[in-house]
């Protein structure tokens, strides 16, 4: 699916696997990989980079369409349906199957953050939200290009002030752990 382009504009965009992030200079030539949750994957002659849906105009592609179209709950609490349907947004650069189907989530809670002291009077509630997630494998660099996405992501979820993604490397991770959705994508089944 390789496609050349230009860069029409100047961008932000991830290094991959670090997660940096790098401004992308207007007439910049990239090669387009992978066009999954909302995301381009594109190598310069720099390395490879992840390109924010919001700026899909730069390379020619359709803006995607970040909003998340959820209310809170109730004390205007995130709504974590809302937030895992932004974690199957998150794809591996290198796989086509998002990180819940590929099982590469393990936990996700959901926190009041005590108001600090100097908190403006009457602000709404602020939540966090803490994501354990792991790789496919110990020497996997993709991890904080994906930890990255994947907070972007949650962030825009309507009552999510705050969000912490970690690696974690237990339970090791292991093909079982792929959904049926994600055995069918990868021919596994």
């Amino acid at each position: 699916m390789s496609k050349e382009r230009t860069l029409s504009r100047d961008i932000t965009a991830t290094q991959i696997p670090s997660g940096d992030k790098q401004t992308l200079a207007a007439g910049t030539k990239i090669f387009l990989h992978q066009t999954l949750g909302g995301s381009f994957t594109v190598q310069t002659d720099f390395g490879l980079y992840r390109i924010d849906g919001a700026d899909g105009d730069a390379i020619g592609e359709s803006v995607a369409d970040h909003r998340v179209h959820t209310e809170t709950l109730e004390g205007g609490a995130p709504n974590p349906e809302a937030i895992w349907d932004q974690l199957k947004k998150v794809y591996d650069p290198e796989i086509p199957v998002n990180i819940v189907d590929l099982g590469l989530v393990y936990t996700m809670d959901v926190e009041k953050i005590d108001p600090a002291a100097d908190a403006v009077p009457d602000a709404p509630p602020a939540y966090k939200v803490s994501v354990a997630i792991t790789l496919t494998a110990p020497g996997c660099g993709m991890g904080p290009a994906i930890a990255e996405d994947a907070k972007s992501k949650i962030l825009l979820v309507p009552g999510v002030s705050d969000a912490e993604v970690r690696i974690t490397w237990e339970p090791p991770w292991n093909q079982s752990m792929i959904s049926e959705e994600g055995k069918m994508k990868l021919g596994l089944i």
